[in-house]
């Protein structure tokens, strides 16, 4: 591509025009600071990612994450501009657009492919869903850690089939945020040279200056990180921004962190450096004087000038191009020398898994003692880990205690000397491990993170875009109840498992023991486009005698029957628990059985799966007019309504619990046989006096 500074700038101005023009007409975004990096966003793909606009899930294509999400119209007019093309639910390239020129003139419209944050699978060429600042910081490392790994389990000394590196655009609002502080730290930690991030100093906030909160050294920050640091003193200056990304792209031993200052909203005379520059239009007047400012046609919009699209087509699309063919040929070559290591890659690309994964997974024998849920799912993982090479994962510094060590042969640990490890030590960092595990599902691998559940809110919002993004992560939460007993209320979660069951599009299952575990988990692993989580006790669950009750693939439907009135008879009451109190029922429903009170209880370790059954199914299990029901869970009463009903019984907590042993605690809050047993009887007693009235 030839030197023309004059049509790089012109190319530079179109990013920004449409920029403006779209939030314009919108009435709403945020046209600032896509017009001040337009020309580190312009200089970078240009020059430097290696993305074929023909084929945007190219494997080996670098990754491009816009932290600063409400910077979206930077990324739909470069993905407009450099001609990326759509691809179909199957993956594959179409001939229409990623974005249209449509598409932008109805940026933040319903349905459109512009929302106002960039959004995963809604549009082709954004790679993760982005908005909450610093989620975006923590996909990337999670990217360029899977790149790592690709590199050591594919790369061969003839055949190196994968080298790509990650870049993340973010801003001051990231650098706040404590996820950034926690991905930045297990980066550097991991000494990951792949990812380079480049830090929009721009010094603006909503509230005003950043100087009303922040006023932190980031440099000397990231350098105590262990990352390269360098700084650019001007966005516009394409020459520092040229040495600054050659010589990131030169370092080897450790992540690249590129300062770069701007001006929000460069080229608006009268709104530079301001908030409103950030968070809204600029106004019909301020756009036009902002045209003039850059030579622009005042009274035309969308415009694309003649020579911008062959600029890029000359230089992304071109260099994109003949470096995937380049690929491509390797990758031929490469299957027909390395057939078996091709066909794994090609399952990792479908989204697959290898014939005779689950062929390990226990069964476990009736067992009065059991075990705790969190030693079978450790031994559950371990089998079909062991078979899926690329199923990898670990805890936030608790892996001892979830057991979600991977123990087999080879596994090792993921670091710095060995980044074929499959262990990941993520530190005391949930949040930024919620985020880590989201960027190795968005790279097609199988992760998993893990902590206790109360911790579950540290990291929630990771949890909840891996469901807006619809992606594979399993996260894996132990010591589920008050059964965490002496370590009391602080560690004691209540309201978790209602919160995680409000999320859309999330699989909550909490199975009762251990064959319900071993369910859990191929419910998990087999599930396409939808994010698990697997929660479990620190307590020992009695193991269940299946040939006495229903078997546990009763999970995959998220409740089913597991004891039952004898001899077909009606049941008068239904008992429904989850987890650790599965147990308590049916110890409650054989007492209720020895009296001669027909009883059924129903395991319900998933209400999300049990609420996308058919209704025939559905009132299969909870016939409608079978009024007698208690519902037992070592968690807060919400959503057990529309279960039981308004009448019917709850043996829940209604408070947070209490420092003492567990026996202690069960018999405090109720949950004990006998009280379930009593709360039974009081609901057939009640239906009894309601139909005697009638």
């Amino acid at each position: 591509m030839q030197n023309d500074p004059a049509l790089d700038q012109l190319c530079i101005n179109t990013i920004r025009t449409l920029s403006m023009d779209a939030v314009q007409k919108a009435n709403s975004g945020h046209p600032g600071t896509p017009m001040a990096l337009a020309p580190v966003a312009y200089h970078l793909w240009q020059n430097h990612l290696r993305y074929d606009p023909d084929e945007p899930l190219w494997p080996n294509r670098d990754r491009f994450v816009l932290s600063v999400g409400h910077a979206s119209m930077l990324l739909y007019s470069l993905l407009h501009l450099a001609n990326v093309k759509a691809v179909d639910e199957e993956g594959k390239p179409t001939d229409k657009p990623a974005v249209s020129l449509e598409d932008i003139e109805r940026f933040r419209q319903i349905d459109s492919k512009t929302p106002g944050h960039p959004e995963y699978r809604m549009t082709t060429g954004v790679e993760t869903t982005t908005g909450p600042l610093g989620q975006g910081l923590g996909n990337s490392v999670g990217m360029a850690m899977a790149a790592r790994w690709y590199e050591n389990r594919f790369n061969k000394p003839d055949a190196p089939l994968f080298d790509y590196r990650v870049y993340a655009l973010c801003g001051d609002g990231d650098m706040m945020e404590g996820i950034s502080h926690e991905a930045a730290s297990l980066a550097g930690h991991l000494k990951l040279s792949n990812l380079i991030w480049i830090y929009d100093s721009n010094r603006v906030t909503i509230e005003g200056h950043t100087d009303l909160a922040y006023s932190d050294d980031v440099e000397s920050r990231f350098r105590g990180y262990n990352w390269h640091t360098l700084h650019v003193n001007d966005a516009n200056d394409a020459a520092a921004l040229e040495a600054a990304f050659v010589e990131a792209k030169s370092i080897t031993d450790r992540p690249t962190l590129i300062v770069v200052n701007s001006i929000i909203g460069w080229g608006a005379p009268n709104k530079q450096d301001t908030s409103a520059a950030h968070g809204e239009a600029l106004g019909v007047e301020e756009v036009a004087l902002t045209k003039k400012f850059y030579g622009w046609p005042e009274d035309k919009f969308f415009y694309v000038p003649e020579g911008v699209h062959e600029r890029f087509a000359a230089g992304i699309g071109a260099r994109g191009k003949a470096a995937r063919a380049e690929w491509q040929a390797k990758y031929d070559a490469y299957s027909k020398q390395y057939p078996e290591l091709s066909r794994e890659f090609a399952l990792i690309e479908a989204h697959d898994l290898p014939v005779g994964w689950d062929s390990d997974i226990p069964t476990f024998d009736a067992d009065a003692k059991g075990m705790a849920s969190r030693e079978s799912s450790g031994k559950v993982l371990n089998a079909i880990a062991a078979r899926v090479p690329w199923m990898l994962g670990g805890a936030a510094d608790l892996a001892p205690s979830t057991k979600t060590n991977l123990k087999f042969e080879g596994a090792g640990s993921f670091e710095y000397d060995n980044y074929g490890g499959r262990n990941l030590h993520f530190g005391i960092r949930e949040h930024g491990m919620g985020a880590v595990v989201n960027g190795l599902a968005l790279s097609n691998l199988r992760p998993f993170g893990s902590t206790f559940l109360i911790f579950s809110d540290y990291m929630k919002p990771p949890i909840r875009l891996s469901a807006i993004m619809e992606v594979e992560s399993i996260y894996v939460f132990t010591h589920d109840s008050i059964g965490v007993g002496e370590d009391g209320p602080t560690h004691q979660p209540i309201e978790q498992l209602a919160s995680l069951r409000g999320v859309p599009g999330l699989t909550v299952l909490r199975p009762g023991d251990a064959n319900e575990v071993a369910e859990a988990w191929r419910v998990a692993v087999t599930q396409k486009r939808r994010p698990s989580c697997i929660v479990v006790s620190r307590q020992a669950l009695p193991t269940l005698d299946r040939s006495r009750y229903a078997s546990a693939e009763g999970v995959k439907k998220g409740a089913y029957v597991l004891a039952d009135a004898p001899d077909g008879q009606k049941p008068q009451v239904i008992l429904l628990a989850t987890g650790s109190e599965l147990s308590i029922c049916v110890d409650a429903y054989e007492k209720l059985k020895s009296e001669g009170i027909a009883a059924r209880v129903v395991s319900m370790p998933s209400w999300d799966l049990f609420e996308r059954q058919d209704e025939a199914y559905q009132d299969a299990v909870l016939p409608p007019d079978i009024d007698a029901r208690v519902a037992v869970e070592q968690a807060a009463s919400l959503g057990w309504d529309r279960y039981v009903g308004r009448l019917g019984a709850q043996v829940v907590m209604h408070t947070f619990g209490a420092s003492a042993p567990l026996s202690d605690l069960k018999k405090k809050f109720g949950f004990t046989p006998e009280h379930v047993y009593e709360a039974a009887k009081q609901q057939i007693a009640r239906v009894q006096g309601k139909r005697s009235q009638e």
